[in-house]
């Protein structure tokens, strides 16, 4: 391959690297968020999960609304429809459908492992499983609805608004393919990031965060509420996980809906915190990069060598393996896990 080839190679690569890493990089900095409280949340997947349904059922209704209004003596008028489809209602209905069932499910956590102190490993697994029965039955339900004659359901003109580029993106070459050929929320997915580690490292709400993910009697000690940081930080780390959903199906997948679609992605997202070493900041390369290794196997050369594939698929989480060994050696405590993270906090026993 000469260097020409490579390089069209390359700018195919990476634009396609950056869009799967999206939903990683909302999943990482929900969780790393909800980590920093000490709330260990293994139903990021079923929240995400959660989170593109709740933001396709939004879309739906709005759609069949217009559809409504746009429709005469039984027909539809594509022309009148597509001039009653509002820009702004068309973002704004799935994203708050999105924050909002995404809310409930880390309502949910947390009553169950802050009030009630349940084991948070079961109670995150258990939600994985419930958001995902959740989004196919919902998911299901509105293909029968809509009348689809395939198991999916497509969203593709409210879609348009989401993953809609730069204007001038295409006139600018390579650097408005791998730069500014994205929809509004690949950019939305950095700026919370690099905000969530403003957040952390910057502001005495940080602080008092953190400190209840290291040591909550001695914040509740010095009079922090640690029951309401918990609350606070799961609920917002479960709204901004929720957001990967929403991406994945109206952007990604270009508003098309088929239940068991998303993949593994969730559990990547809770990979990609450990990769990070609890560093949203650093989550914002690093999801690209496990957007490049998740596709890896599609751009090296296997032949029929089908095995040889599959093992290719295993990068990401390879990967998350040695760096996880590689901090434990290093024994930093800037780059361990906080310290009662996934430990109920019971004060009575301050």
């Amino acid at each position: 391959m000469n260097f020409a080839a490579f390089l069209a190679e390359l700018v195919s690569f990476i634009p396609r690297a950056v869009v799967q890493g999206i939903p990683l990089l909302y999943g990482s900095t929900g969780e790393t968020l909800t980590e920093k409280s000490g709330n260990l949340n293994l139903g990021i997947p079923g929240v995400m999960y959660v989170g593109g349904i709740s933001g396709v059922v939004g879309a739906f209704l709005y759609d069949q609304a217009v559809r409504g209004r746009a429709t005469v003596d039984g027909v539809l008028d594509p022309q009148l429809y597509d001039r009653l489809l509002n820009p702004f209602l068309s973002i704004a209905i799935p994203m708050l459908s999105c924050l909002l069932g995404a809310l409930l499910m880390g309502l949910i956590y947390c009553f169950l492992t802050v009030s009630l102190r349940a084991n948070q490993n079961v109670t995150g697994l258990a939600l994985t499983t419930f958001g995902v029965g959740v989004g196919n039955f919902l998911g299901g339900s509105l293909i029968k609805l809509s009348g689809s004659d395939v198991p999916s359901i497509a969203l593709t003109k409210i879609s348009i608004f989401f993953h809609q580029p730069l204007p001038f993106a295409a006139n600018l070459g390579w650097f408005g393919s791998l730069f500014l050929s994205y929809g509004f929320m690949a950019y939305l997915a950095v700026a919370i990031a690099l905000l969530v580690s403003y957040f952390l490292r910057r502001t005495r709400a940080g602080l008092h965060l953190r400190s209840v993910g290291e040591n909550p009697a001695t914040a509740d000690a010095a009079g922090i509420n640690v029951a309401r940081y918990k609350y606070a930080a799961t609920c917002v780390g479960s709204m901004i996980a929720g957001l990967g959903g929403l991406y994945y199906v109206m952007d990604y997948a270009s508003g098309v809906w088929s239940n068991n679609a998303f993949g593994d992605r969730g559990w990547l997202a809770i990979a990609l915190v450990i990769f990070t070493i609890w560093r949203p900041s650093v989550g914002v390369g690093a999801s690209f990069l496990f957007g490049g290794l998740y596709i890896l196997h599609m751009y090296i050369p296997t032949g029929t060598m089908l095995a040889v594939k599959e093992l290719y698929k295993m990068a990401p989480y390879v990967v998350t393996l040695i760096v996880l060994i590689l901090s434990s050696l290093r024994n930093k405590r800037e780059n361990q896990p906080p310290q009662h993270l996934g430990l109920p906090y019971f004060r009575e026993e301050r």
